[in-house]
Order: C-alpha cells, then sequence, then structure tokens
C-alpha cells in the first residue's frame, strides 16, 4: 500500500527541499552582494558571520525534513569532542549528494561551518552555485592529463585556487571539506580505477596536501568521516526523497594532524611518497572501519 504513495512523497518532499534551498540560497546571495559592495572589513566580517549561521540552518531544515518523510534513524558517532573555535581538515568518502546535506547540518553547533570545494560547473547550479560563491567556497576546474599535455599553462590551475582560498580561511576558525575519492561512489567507477578498497575509490592525495601545506599549522585536527546509507547503498538520494531512507550513519573519526602531513608535495618526491603512503594507510584504516560497520548492520 506504501508504495502508492512513493510519488506523492517524492513531489512533496523534493518541492519542499527545493523552497529550502531556494529561501536560504537567495538570503545568502543578497547578504553576498552587500558584502561585495561593503569593502569595509567589520562589515564583511559580519555578513560573513550572518551568511554561515544561514547555511547551517538550511542544513538544519533539510535535515529536518528529510526526518519527516523518512522512517529514519541518523547515527553520528565521534570519536573525540570537536569545537567550533577550531580549525579542521574533514577528509570524506562521497556516495551521494545527500552527503553535502549531512555534513553541513552535522557542523551545527558542533565545528565552524564547512567550505566546500566544489567543481567549476556547479557555479551555474541555482541558488547553490551563486551561494556557494558567497560564502567564498573555491570552484576547482579539472583537467585530464592530455588536456594539460596540450595545454601545458594550466598545469596547477587548482593548487592556485586551494592557494588562494586556503589564505581566506586563515583568520577566522573555519572547516574545509575534501572529498578525497574526487567524485561520487559508484560500483562502475570502483572497477574502471581498480579500486584496491572494497567500499572506497582510490584516494586523490595533490589537493589534501596542498591545503595541509597552507594551513597545517592552524588545523586543530583532521576529522576522519565516514558516510554510510546501510539501507539504500545504490540510491540514497533517491531513497531520501522518496521517503524509502531508513538508517544514515555519520561516523567521525577525530584525528590529530601529523608532522609528517606537511612539506612540498609537488617538489619533493621523498616528501611525496611519504604522504602517499600516509594517505593510503588512512584509506585502508577507512575501508576497513566501513566494511565492519556494514557488516553489523
Amino acid at each position: 500500500m506504501r508504495t502508492v504513495f512513493i510519488p506523492v512523497i517524492f513531489t512533496v518532499h523534493l518541492t519542499a527541499q527545493i523552497f529550502n534551498l531556494a529561501f536560504w540560497g537567495s538570503l545568502i546571495i543578497g547578504f553576498g552582494l552587500f558584502r561585495l559592495v561593503l569593502p569595509v572589513s567589520s562589515v564583511q566580517k559580519l555578513l560573513a558571520t550572518v551568511m554561515q549561521c544561514l547555511l547551517l540552518t538550511f542544513g538544519r531544515l533539510s535535515v529536518a525534513l528529510i526526518q519527516l518523510f523518512n522512517p529514519v534513524v541518523i547515527e553520528r558517532r565521534f570519536s573525540a569532542p570537536v569545537s567550533r573555535d577550531s580549525w579542521y581538515l574533514i577528509v570524506a568518502n562521497h556516495l551521494s549528494y545527500l552527503d553535502i546535506i549531512l555534513l553541513i547540518e552535522l557542523a551545527s553547533n558542533r565545528f565552524p561551518a564547512p567550505k566546500f570545494f566544489l567543481k567549476k560547473e556547479l557555479i551555474w547550479l541555482p541558488f547553490v552555485g551563486l551561494g556557494a560563491w558567497a560564502l567564498d567556497m573555491p570552484f576547482m576546474r579539472r583537467y585530464s592529463a592530455a588536456h594539460v599535455a596540450k595545454h601545458p599553462h594550466l598545469k596547477g590551475k587548482d593548487i592556485d585556487t586551494t592557494r588562494r582560498y586556503c589564505q581566506k580561511f586563515s583568520n577566522t576558525p573555519t572547516t574545509v571539506i575534501n572529498f578525497v575519492e574526487g567524485t561520487r561512489f559508484t560500483a562502475a567507477k570502483h572497477a574502471a580505477r581498480q579500486s584496491n578498497y572494497q567500499t572506497l575509490l582510490p584516494p586523490k592525495a595533490g589537493g589534501v596536501a596542498f591545503t595541509l601545506a597552507t594551513m597545517g599549522d592552524l588545523f586543530t585536527n583532521i576529522l576522519d568521516i565516514s558516510l554510510l546509507y546501510p539501507q539504500n547503498r545504490k540510491h540514497p538520494m533517491m531513497a531520501m526523497l522518496c521517503g524509502q531512507m531508513r538508517h544514515i550513519i555519520i561516523d567521525v573519526n577525530v584525528l590529530a594532524v601529523p608532522a609528517q602531513t606537511q612539506g612540498d608535495y609537488f617538489s619533493d618526491a621523498t616528501y611525496r611518497t611519504q604522504f602517499q603512503h600516509w594517505l593510503n594507510d588512512l584509506w585502508k584504516a577507512k575501508d576497513q572501519r566501513i566494511s565492519h560497520i556494514l557488516e553489523t548492520k
């Protein structure tokens, strides 16, 4: 009988989520435009704080809608306390666009509002693109190796973007989020990349290495976050919109920032190898932890 109501739940829930996004996104964009035309440091800092509050409110209401339309249990696990007055680097797996909503809500009243590194194409996404721009989130344009070979001047552009934005984040407590796999996990991508991990794609080290090299002295901890949808692993976003989401697990492993994660990743071959070993070991432990959680669920 419940199947009959799925199209109704999908339509109503999607409409509510779009309205929530449009309302708070419009407010953030409006404050962002004020911030653009009022280049006074104290005013800009105040407006930035207001916009971060609006972002967190969006996340809380979006998750409240998820809980309203789904018989879902959201399990948030922290291995150690976190603080709103600290700097964090989040390294997370990536399964769905739903991950972003959950990470924004997770930050509320726990740690500073998150900054995502976004694909350049998302600048055109209604409310999301301009909202992210207003919040000083970096947009990254990724180039294939073949494209860079034809256009050598593009080499290192992502790193330049990372450098500029990391400098902006140094003045106030900030959480920087890096989806280390570089894309959402799918079975097809897992096979195509010949991943050595059961539940993850191979990690990409460059962005994390440069963020740590630029802000490593500021980061209080690394938050190794694993997002899991045990009963809805194939299409979590659609399951959520259709009222079929049952269980969400957000596992937060609070780690110290190791000394060996700070160095010249792009010029020092010895350091690059050392950093890759560190990240691969972290990813191996993460894969084992996710596999264990899924087995017990």
